[in-house]
């Protein structure tokens, strides 16, 4: 029986292609069946779309509050604004600014409104100087500047005693208190007209507080 010979390619085939042949077929095959969105960070897929409704719900439900939140909070201090308004007509110690809140702050305002300070006429006095100073008459206009220096004195002296005056009750009706621009708080109550006072006064002229 003679035997056929081996076809030469058999016999001299390359051994890199029979070594490069299992490697090829056992590598596995990866490829994504789901597109990347384009504005998708990359390496992550695209989200589905109920986790993108969701998420945009989420900005929404946020944006609104915010807006709540802010409108809430305009409302509160309108709210705010309005007591305070009524408390210095009625002087409501509850929602007082902080500035007039005390009973130290209080007593100043009860001692100054309870007497005659020359400040609180300092404006129906300087527009009764100043129309004096713009008539042209020599002996008018110096009676306006004698007036104004008199007025500027008197309101000076008057302020001390007040000053004084007020400090030396505070000590004896507040002595372990802070007392602190009490003074000067109710110096500078003294320098408005009675009636445009704020908080509005609680006693009448000349009684004691």
């Amino acid at each position: 029986m003679r035997v056929k010979p081996l076809p030469l390619g058999f016999v001299f085939r390359s051994r890199a292609k029979e070594e490069k042949a299992p490697a090829a077929d056992k590598a596995p095959v990866s490829i994504s069946k789901q597109p990347r969105d384009p504005q998708a960070p990359k390496g992550r897929p695209t989200p589905k779309r109920s986790e993108a409704q969701s998420q945009r719900r989420s900005v929404a439900t946020t944006s609104m509050t915010r807006k709540d939140a802010a409108k809430r909070q305009r409302e509160e201090r309108r709210v705010q604004m309005e007591r305070q308004r009524q408390a210095l007509a009625s002087g409501d110690e509850r929602y007082l600014p902080a500035r007039d809140k005390g009973p130290v702050r209080r007593f100043a305002r009860d001692f100054i409104d309870s007497r005659f300070n020359i400040a609180e006429f300092f404006l129906p006095m300087a527009v009764v100087i100043l129309v004096l100073s713009m008539v042209r008459v020599g002996y008018l206009q110096n009676v306006a500047l004698l007036l104004w220096l008199v007025v500027i004195v008197l309101i000076v002296l008057d302020s001390v005693v007040s000053g004084f005056r007020l400090k030396k009750r505070l000590a004896e009706r507040f002595p372990d208190q802070n007392k602190k621009g009490a003074v000067a708080y109710g110096l500078m109550r003294s320098l408005q007209m009675r009636r445009l006072r704020l908080p509005k006064p609680q006693v009448k002229r000349g009684e004691r507080p």
